[in-house]
């Protein structure tokens, strides 16, 4: 990943870190709403919503624009799909250690090591007359 990409996945998941953010982004995804609407469903100021649409709005996870004197606010399914791929990314990463972990401890077992621990076996016993 470039440093320009590495930016733009700190801004995603900061953007995303936040509860009433990631409820925001959920409204906004499924219909566009005027930020003093979006207000109306927080119990905070509208500044304090004003703020957190602003950060996902730099994240570049919702869009706004103005009809007459209202801010309307949609999300932007393409940067949410941007996330998925990158948490897929991760999750395959992760899933390749692991299949190399369990090939380590595959490769450690008993069956793998088993003609080093190798017990004798115990001779037949012999029947012989004095």
């Amino acid at each position: 990943m470039t440093d320009t990409d590495e930016d733009r996945a700190d801004a995603l998941f900061h953007a995303l870190s936040d509860r009433t953010r990631r409820d925001i982004l959920r409204r906004v995804l499924a219909g566009e709403h005027s930020v003093s609407t979006l207000a109306a469903a927080y119990d905070m100021s509208f500044a304090a919503v004003q703020k957190h649409v602003a950060v996902l709005q730099r994240a570049g996870l919702i869009t706004k624009r103005r009809s007459g004197r209202e801010q309307l606010a949609s999300g932007d399914v393409d940067a949410v799909r941007a996330v998925a791929d990158m948490l897929t990314d991760l999750e395959h990463i992760w899933r390749g250690r692991i299949a190399r972990i369990d090939d380590l401890i595959a490769d450690e077992s008993p069956h793998a090591t088993s003609d080093h621990r190798q017990s004798p076996q115990p001779t037949p016993p012999t029947s012989e007359e004095d």
